[in-house]
């Protein structure tokens, strides 16, 4: 292969990669605007009865009062979930301030079906307001993809970890499960393009992108597993550097 051949196929499969890249940002934010959908039916049905009932009563000015402050408390949930909603959703051309707990709720609700549907026993544990400085819907496809290949590690009833430390100012994202584990001679490949165990299901890419993302934030992303009987499991952990200001409005 003459070297112009060679620098043509690299500029295609560079194109190719990126396409593919793209693709899937775009599935995580389709997957996050129906769990969001779904957060914010409850509210809105609440609201609706709220209405229906404070017109029933209008004459009985107590019961319309109590019927205002429960319409207050469902307006701020679903304020909340707008305000967290546009963070993420906000396209910058440079990192912004985030709260990880923000991003990490939102990975989690992109997957909630999952984890009713196995079962899992979720461990959160995040403590304090931690902020990161990050491109937000870079670092949500991340968390979404180590989710996902922890879910899909477990069998039903199976546990998942999520836990959130800063130290050293870096933040230091782990998720981990008592999942089959990955083999040593595995281990060393799961991070490269279309390498996948998943027979007949997955691409092979959300570790890959997973770490180009990573990468393109100073960061690392490791881990460790065992297929230990009794003691398999798969933990990754990102560690990425802190930013400590105030997450954006």
């Amino acid at each position: 292969m003459n070297p112009s051949t060679l620098a043509e196929f690299e500029t295609k499969m560079a194109a190719a990669s990126e396409a593919l890249r793209n693709a899937e940002e775009r599935a995580t934010a389709g997957q996050l605007a129906i769990e969001v959908m779904h957060e914010i039916r409850n509210p809105l049905q609440a609201l609706e009865y709220l209405v229906f009932l404070t017109l029933r009563d209008a004459e009985d000015a107590e019961k319309v009062r109590g019927y205002m402050q429960g319409a207050e408390e469902q307006m701020a949930t679903l304020s909340q979930i707008a305000t967290g909603t546009l963070r993420l959703a906000r396209d910058s051309p440079s990192p912004q301030p985030v709260s990880v707990s923000v991003l990490t709720e939102a990975a989690l609700r992109i997957h909630q079906r999952t984890i009713d549907s196995k079962r899992a026993r979720l461990v959160k544990d995040i403590r304090g307001e931690i902020v990161v400085e990050v491109y937000t819907r870079e670092i949500l496809q991340v968390v979404s993809n180590l989710l996902v290949n922890a879910l899909d590690a477990i069998v039903e009833n199976g546990t998942v970890h999520l836990r959130v430390r800063k130290s050293g100012g870096r933040v230091r994202i782990v998720v981990a499960d008592n999942g089959h584990g990955i083999p040593k001679e595995n281990a060393a490949l799961i991070f490269q393009p279309f390498f996948t165990t998943k027979e007949g299901r997955g691409t092979g890419l959300g570790l890959c992108v997973s770490k180009r993302i990573i990468d393109h934030h100073n960061g690392t992303i490791r881990v460790r597993s065992s297929v230990r009987p009794g003691r398999s499991g798969t933990a990754f952990q990102i560690s990425l550097p802190a930013e400590c200001r105030s997450p954006s409005p």
